[in-house]
């Protein structure tokens, strides 16, 4: 049942430990600081800092005082303004931030933001003419434009300047544009480089104001709802500058001004409590997206700029019924996909899948959910006319973008990163990528393993896992890029009940060890999947939480992975050696490790369906079979696997210290109470 590779727990000195505590932090709090490096009290402090004063400078940004001069002019002149944005939840709150800013200081100004069905990403030639045709003469970018070199050009020819805001990688060559401010230009002397898109058009308006202070925490009260939002959706890393922006902002959002955006927290949010980054990341965020997925981005746009009440209502209705088409359109693209996948038998290469029967406002959500599934990398391309567009998504540490590197030949047009990225291909060159990309896939990274979990600690000391200590963590969120939540384990944990819920999608656990009873939730893991009985041992990896149920608050612990007690499979391990080395056993030893009939069978049926190979290490194939047999005690199989040997019914070969298991040819019924080992075990 593994979900992940090996756990890597990084742990922590007991001498930092007690310096953290002595400063006044937390038994939680300053095991999870010490375990991720933050072992001085100064320095921890200066991490937890929320206040604005990690705020920087916003003239320190190149150009920054080049797109203030210009943007001034524009507003003393009263010229016409676009802000051209992009369709994604920071691309929509930046161009609300900055049109509704312009627009209070007198501007006429438009907001141009492309719809990602037909018009794709970034600027366009005729949005261009568009927009010249509404008689602006200067265009703000928020979120894009680093790689627009002959857009900007083609603004200029139509008479247009372009100031750029932008956060993402930088070209060799900008865009000769009036501005280009981007942290992460090279010749760029702002200190955090990791600013949203939004979180850029945010120090544009302060900037505006000549970066005062007070001004400063004035747009914060006004537009810092925006800003957590966009920072949060685009996963920029919670530090620094951002931490500050988003703990601000969702201050803000508890009581935004902004009618139609209250009204969708309203809508999607736990009432009578504070709003969280979960609660914006899990409910409010993908209801917004679903606008830019259902090819009708200026319903979000409309709905976080509306000032009518009435109104505000009416759009969050239409937004929550596009995001519940997008589910149904989602699922239905997944189940056919899973289906086509499955049906294709063993999956050991990447899943390249491609219809014209496909919404692409979805791609990217159905190749990640496919990528999870089985574990391999997973593109999807959905086909319009002669063109397909497709999502890829990869899984372990494979680097799709290389991928697509290597197979650029049979591809239009690519871009992206490591894990998530892009294609545009014709769609008579799609079996060939497929091929091109399997093999290199196979070349590069054979057959797939999954990622390494990282754990902060082991917790040995279950009193930090009180109340009181897991409320006290709250002091390091918001959790997300960069800060993530704790990634904890507990091992040699007796299981004390299993419990399906959510129609059986998810699982309910009570556990307990030294006296401790603990409880649990497995989400999208089923019984089945899960494998692991109650009765037996394990260990858990999870992020503890605090959970509200009518009014009362308890600890619970969301499980990221689960296996069998480690412990507990080195004992069984050492005792069999014991036994198979001819030295007697205690009774309770013999007892544990002691197959019943029906052991013997399911092990058996296991290795006679040859659907596993049965080679390699002894320890792991004994895991193997024990955990997908659900015997769950890897001395039983040790022993089934002796007395098939010594019954002449397979063979276990051993070279190199590696086992090869054969059946061998013996068709004969075979009464086990005849193995010598079944009867020195049943010898008490």
């Amino acid at each position: 049942m593994k979900y992940f590779g090996d756990w890597i727990i990084s742990g922590y000195s007991d001498d930092d430990y007690k310096k953290l505590k002595d400063a006044g932090f937390s038994s939680l709090v300053s095991a999870l600081l010490c375990s991720r490096g933050i072992s001085d009290p100064a320095t921890a402090k200066e991490l937890l800092r929320d206040d604005m004063g990690l705020f920087n400078d916003p003239f320190l940004m190149a150009d920054m005082d080049k797109a203030v001069a210009r943007i001034k002019k524009a507003i003393k002149n009263n010229e016409r303004v676009a802000v051209y944005g992009d369709y994604d939840v920071d691309g929509i709150s930046s161009t609300c931030l900055v049109t509704d800013y312009l627009r209070k200081k007198g501007l006429v100004c438009m907001a141009y933001i492309p719809e990602r069905l037909t018009e794709g990403y970034g600027i366009s030639e005729e949005a261009l003419k568009s927009i010249k045709e509404q008689e602006v003469s200067l265009i703000i970018t928020v979120d894009c434009g680093i790689t627009a070199r002959s857009q900007v050009e083609t603004a200029r020819e139509l008479g247009m300047d372009v100031v750029i805001t932008d956060h993402h990688e930088c070209p060799p060559s900008l865009p000769d544009a009036v501005a280009v401010i981007n942290p992460r230009r090279k010749d760029c002397e702002y200190p955090f480089k990791g600013l949203a898109g939004v979180g850029v058009a945010f120090k544009l308006i302060c900037a505006l104001e000549d970066a005062d202070l007070n001004k400063t925490r004035q747009l914060i009260e006004e537009f810092g709802d925006l800003v957590a939002i966009g920072t949060i959706a685009d996963i920029m890393p919670v530090k620094k500058e951002n931490r500050a922006l988003i703990i601000h902002g969702i201050k803000v959002l508890e009581h935004s001004r902004r009618l139609g955006l209250r009204k969708l927290v309203e809508e999607v949010c736990p009432p009578n409590r504070s709003i969280s980054p979960n609660d914006i990341s899990f409910t409010v965020i993908p209801k917004l997206n679903a606008a830019g997925r259902m090819g009708n981005v200026r319903l979000a746009y409309n709905l976080l700029m509306t000032e009518n009440a009435a109104e505000a209502s009416k759009l969050v209705d239409e937004l929550c019924k596009l995001n519940q088409e997008r589910r149904l359109i989602e699922n239905r693209i997944f189940e056919q996909a899973y289906e086509m996948v499955k049906s294709g038998g063993k999956v050991d290469r990447p899943i390249v899948l491609a219809s014209d029967q496909w919404h692409h406002g979805v791609s990217g959500i159905v190749a990640a959910r496919l990528a999870d599934s089985f574990g391999v990398p997973a593109i999807i391309i959905c086909i319009e006319g002669q063109e397909g567009r497709g999502s890829c998504r990869s899984y372990g540490f494979f680097n799709i973008f290389e991928a697509l590197e290597n197979s650029k030949e049979h591809l239009t047009s690519f871009g992206g990163h490591a894990v998530a990225a892009g294609l545009t291909i014709d769609k008579d060159d799609i079996d060939a990528f497929r091929k091109s990309f399997c093999d290199y896939y196979l070349e590069n990274e054979g057959k797939s393993r999954k990622p390494d979990l990282f754990i902060d600690f082991e917790v040995k000391d279950l009193n930090m896992l009180s109340r009181k200590e897991v409320e006290a963590v709250s002091v390091m969120s918001p959790w997300g890029n960069g800060n993530p939540p704790p990634s904890l384990c507990i091992t040699n944990v007796h299981i004390d009940s299993i419990i399906p819920i959510g129609y059986d999608k998810h699982l309910k656990l009570r556990i307990s060890k030294d006296n401790y009873v603990l409880e649990c939730v497995f989400f999208s893991v089923t019984a089945d999947e899960f494998k692991l009985k109650a009765g037996s041992r394990a260990d858990f990896a999870f992020e503890p939480v605090i959970n509200e149920f009518r009014g009362n608050r308890s600890v619970q612990l969301f499980l990221r992975d689960a296996r069998p007690s480690q412990r507990h499979i080195e004992m069984e391990k050492q005792i069999c050696e014991t036994f198979f080395s001819g030295n007697e056993l205690t009774v309770r030893e013999k007892h544990h490790i002691l197959p019943k009939r029906t052991d013997f069978a399911r092990i058996w049926r296991y290795i006679r369906s040859g659907s596993k190979p049965l080679s390699g290490n002894l320890d792991d194939i004994v895991f193997k079979i024990a955990f997908d047999s659900r015997i769950c005690n890897t001395g039983k199989v040790y022993v089934c696997l002796k007395v098939f040997e010594e019954l002449d019914l397979l063979s276990l070969n051993e070279r190199d210290g590696k086992v090869n298991i054969a059946l061998t040819d013996n068709t004969k019924k075979v009464d086990l109470n005849s193995s010598v080992f079944i009867s020195r075990l049943k010898d008490s």
